[in-house]
């Protein structure tokens, strides 16, 4: 669901409904940093700061960033600091915030379950944004872009409030050679807190081979998985095998790309399907096949609900509705190697013209690579950064062909773009699921509750399964 479009409000009105609902977990800093230097409206964000159990802490965010009214002038916003193998103190005392900032209010008023999602791609922010979700209650921590092999561990370290280190992947780094990110939450915080609900792991799979692999030892078992086919939106698995791409530049999936789902019945572990599910049959068909449920992204983030720009999503839903709405899955656009899914609006960065004219940075640097330097040490690199300093860096010029910077299109997508000096105002990118057969099924103005509701082919707000308690 991108930056932002599953936001609190979205996982809100699903989880009221008796499903899972998800926020996106990913650059919760960024997005509290700058909803707060646009005013807060309404005041949520800072009710949700006063929960913060430590309030020393959230009252320093507070002065730090919120202004007022919002920014004068439609200036730049105040950036907040990329996070690194040693982060500062206050670069982690604000994603922990964040995260619990985006999971408290999706909990707030109601007892359904509430997930978060994050990608295992971004290591250097997990620790911290699982454990301000965490302080928050979150029911569920969901992971793809990546085997979270490591995650069963932190959950039970953070739990305890006790230190933890994830492992970092580092490009070129030596046999033996070792690197991780530490989080120590007691000296973080300077406070002693009561020990937290564990929530359940989710792991994101391609396909039962992986989660078989997950589920062989207790030490990386998750407590169930999402099974995401390629049409799923944001990044998806590349094809296995040999890469093949079709006339219009997109992989070519195949037979052996297809879920198994017996196998993954076999494990004995709760499992959603993903990508392609959004209709009662499809539903019926997964729980008849061993599911616990379905996964579903797109007809949220199209909803009313959702965190989407709303100029951008009637756009959206015209082109829907005439018949022009198109998403492609671009393999060079995301910096993970991830093929993802692009829709070519007039405006955004997915139109190469837009693209050509912005100006080459990486301000935001979640999706940076770490490398090892020659002469030792750690340094990061995107392939969306200027190309010169990515070459400079051990990275190849090739590489950088067609790489988008999604860290600011993703903001962007949800209103919060970047503006920066002389006028430029970063534009957004959006990105969807390539399945929209459920849009005829719905109602103009189209609610969460009304998605819930035509999923389970009853009342709106009807429970149903795909919601077990996470705790062991």
């Amino acid at each position: 669901m991108g930056v932002g479009v599953s936001h609190w409000r979205l996982a809100s009105a699903v989880a009221r409904t008796g499903q899972i609902g998800v926020v996106s977990g990913v650059a919760l800093d960024v997005l509290l940093a700058r909803r707060l230097q646009h005013g807060d409206e309404g005041g949520h964000v800072r009710r949700a700061l006063g929960a913060f159990p430590v309030p020393e802490v959230a009252r320093d965010i507070l002065e730090r960033y919120f202004v007022d009214g919002g920014v004068a002038g439609g200036g730049p916003l105040r950036p907040v600091p990329q996070q690194g193998l040693r982060p500062r103190r206050h670069t982690q005392q604000l994603a922990v915030v964040a995260n619990f900032v985006e999971v408290f209010l999706a909990k707030e008023g109601h007892d359904g379950p509430v997930g978060v999602n994050y990608l295992e791609k971004i290591q250097l922010a997990t620790p911290c944004a699982v454990y301000g979700a965490m302080l928050a209650g979150a029911d569920w921590v969901l992971m793809g872009a990546g085997l979270p092999t490591e995650i069963p561990r932190l959950l039970d370290a953070l739990a305890g409030h006790r230190p933890a280190r994830l492992p970092v992947t580092v490009h070129g780094a030596r046999p033996g050679e070792e690197h991780h990110v530490a989080i120590h939450p007691r000296e973080l915080l300077s406070a002693d807190l009561p020990p937290l609900r564990r929530p359940g792991l989710l792991a994101i799979v391609s396909s039962a081979t992986l989660a078989a692999y997950l589920a062989r030892d207790e030490t990386t078992r998750p407590d169930g998985f999402v099974l995401e086919t390629s049409v799923a939106g944001g990044h998806s698995a590349r094809p296995r095998g040999k890469l093949t791409l079709d006339p219009d530049g997109e992989p070519v999936y195949g037979p052996r790309d297809l879920p198994d789902l017996p196998k993954l019945a076999a494990l004995g572990l709760p499992f959603w399907l993903a990508g392609g599910q959004a209709s009662p049959g499809r539903l019926a068909a997964a729980r008849a096949a061993g599911a616990a449920g379905i996964q579903v992204g797109t007809a949220f983030a199209l909803s009313r609900d959702s965190g989407l720009d709303d100029a951008l999503r009637q756009r959206l839903l015209g082109q829907a509705a005439d018949g022009t709405l198109v998403v492609r899955n671009d393999v060079r656009a995301s910096p993970t190697g991830f093929p993802f899914k692009m829709v070519p609006m007039t405006g955004t960065t997915a139109e190469e013209q837009v693209y050509a004219v912005r100006p080459r940075m990486c301000d935001l640097g979640y999706l940076r690579t770490p490398y090892r330097r020659p002469e030792g040490g750690v340094g990061f690199r995107c392939p969306a950064e200027p190309v010169d300093e990515y070459v400079r860096k051990g990275g190849l010029a090739e590489d950088t062909v067609g790489s988008r910077c999604l860290c600011n299109g993703l903001v962007a997508t949800v209103g919060l773009p970047q503006r920066r000096a002389g006028g430029y105002v970063e534009p957004p990118l959006v990105t969807l699921g390539q399945d929209l057969g459920f849009l005829p099924h719905l109602p103009a103005g189209f609610t969460a509750a009304d998605v819930v509701g035509y999923l389970l082919g009853g009342p709106a707000g009807s429970a149903g399964r795909g919601a077990p308690d996470p705790q062991r």
